[in-house]
């Protein structure tokens, strides 16, 4: 069976319910619709699709982070967070376990300006690890996101001046390499190794958007046992709404 897999930093669902949001949800047609940065308390936006059930896991702090999964497949068993209270106060987590495989939702940690939160980046990167190859055990693993690193020069316009700058840094690089090599597989590299100028987030400042300045921080990742079973990664660069944009996997399941 073949899944259509999104993913989407909207910057805030309730601004992007205003920026046509669900007329893009219903172009995408995705069979699974993963949501970061949602800004949102319990209660506070009611949004329903048809044919979708909805999966929220919002943040202590009010307008902060929070995540969201709509699926059209019911899932086995949902879990929110990763289990650890040190990171499961900000809903940066959602993990559907579908018969087939685990799908992971997530928005890592910033690591902000002057990197004042770089080392409680590190250690929510190893603990994301931890997680996923723990599921891993038991069944292969989608892990998308917005997962605050691009991993190489290519995955940014201006790799030079970002060197030591909040999500290029060597060390959440390092992280990333890490975790890739521990079994799994970015989809968009799978497909594009060498295709340059291709990002999903572009900074409100400067006209990044219109100058293409920006960076690959959203992806799909897998299992490596499920690469032949992957179809197509896209990156949905000209739909607008936020300042990331949707990235895509088609995969057999």
């Amino acid at each position: 069976m073949m899944l259509k897999l999104i993913s989407w930093n909207v910057n805030g669902l309730r601004a992007a319910v205003g920026k046509g949001f669900a007329d893009t949800f219903k172009a995408l047609d995705a069979d699974c619709f993963c949501l970061q940065e949602t800004k949102l308390q319990a209660g506070q936006l009611d949004l329903a699709f048809d044919g979708y059930h909805s999966y929220w896991n919002h943040a202590d702090r009010k307008g902060y982070s929070g995540t969201a999964i709509y699926s059209r497949q019911q899932p086995i068993t949902v879990t929110y967070g990763l289990g650890i209270d040190e990171h499961d106060h900000e809903g940066r987590v959602i993990t559907l376990e579908l018969p087939q495989c685990y799908l992971v939702c997530c928005y890592t940690p910033n690591s902000q300006d002057q990197l004042r939160r770089l080392d409680y980046r590190m250690t929510w990167d190893d603990a994301f690890r931890d997680y996923l190859l723990r599921l891993d055990e038991h069944k292969p693993v989608i892990a998308c996101g917005d997962l605050n690193v691009a991993h190489e020069p290519i995955d940014l316009k201006n790799p030079k001046t970002n060197h030591h700058n909040a999500g290029f840094t060597d060390q959440e690089r390092d992280k990333m390499t890490t975790l890739l090599q521990s079994g799994f597989t970015d989809s968009w590299r799978h497909f594009y190794p060498d295709l340059p100028d291709v990002y999903s987030w572009w900074s409100y400042r400067f006209s990044a958007r219109a100058k293409n300045a920006g960076w690959r921080i959203d992806y799909f990742l897998v299992s490596n046992r499920l690469v032949p079973q992957m179809r197509a990664a896209k990156i949905h660069t000209n739909i607008l709404g936020s300042d990331h944009c949707p990235v895509e996997l088609d995969i057999d399941l």
